[in-house]
């Protein structure tokens, strides 16, 4: 299992937001950090095939983010989940599963699952307008998850989060990353400190670290404002 990213660059105008970046990723959890703005959004949505890039190739197993094969292997949560509010949980999955093309009785196999494994059992019967953000996250997640796909990313999932929500979601990350590829994308630093197999760092649209926590010699909240030179958040 390997996803191969090769001099993928993304240029808007007189702005290059991702610069000739080359990466090989294997199973794990994979901690993608930089400040607002250094391109990790616009990395996550090329990785995605959602975005086109300038140039560059992105390959899962051999096969381009372009084939639709490679989409039947992927599961993303973008920076702005985007919800029907007077969808229930339970509604919303088994929708979601329609788009994907899975038949009736696998999507209600399948909901009941990742409703268990994200904590939302229980509530699916609710209009998503009453979950809070981090019961929203939650099904985010689980809507990712339909397709048991085996590439995961994931842009910025804890972002408004509070401190017990964003252990639990650490925790669902963790355990995804055991027999998967998870690309965490974020700015908080205790995100990916302590469940990311290899920590990648992001400035002006290029990795300009690539290594695991051992690598850094320190620790990791000291380097990333060494690199940085900004407050990140940290609990």
């Amino acid at each position: 299992m390997e996803l191969v990213i090769d001099r993928l660059t993304k240029q808007y105008q007189n702005k290059i937001a991702v610069d000739r970046i080359s990466l090989n990723l294997g199973a794990g959890v994979h901690g993608l950090l930089g400040a607002n703005g250094a391109g990790k959004t616009t990395l996550m949505r090329m990785a995605c095939g959602i975005l086109k890039p300038t140039c560059g190739s992105v390959m899962f197993d051999g096969i381009d983010v372009a084939d639709e094969r490679y989409r039947d292997g992927l599961g993303y949560l973008p920076q702005d989940f985007g919800y029907y509010p007077n969808f229930t949980g339970w509604d919303f999955l088994l929708y979601m599963c329609a788009l994907k093309g899975i038949d009736k009785k696998r999507a209600e196999k399948r909901a009941r699952e990742l409703l268990e494994i994200v904590g939302l059992e229980g509530m699916e019967k609710k209009k998503i307008r009453t979950y809070s953000g981090g019961m929203k996250q939650r099904l985010g997640i689980a809507q990712a998850l339909l397709n048991y796909p085996r590439l995961i990313i994931l842009d910025e999932p804890t972002a408004g989060l509070d401190p017990k929500e964003r252990v639990r979601f650490r925790n669902l990350i963790a355990k995804l990353g055991k027999e998967n590829i998870v690309i965490l994308s974020t700015h908080i630093v205790s995100d990916v400190e302590h469940i990311a197999d290899r920590i990648l760092m992001m400035k002006d649209g290029q990795i300009i670290f690539n290594g695991n926590k051992e690598d850094v010699g320190k620790d990791l909240e000291e380097f990333y404002l060494e690199q940085f030179g900004e407050v990140s958040e940290h609990e």
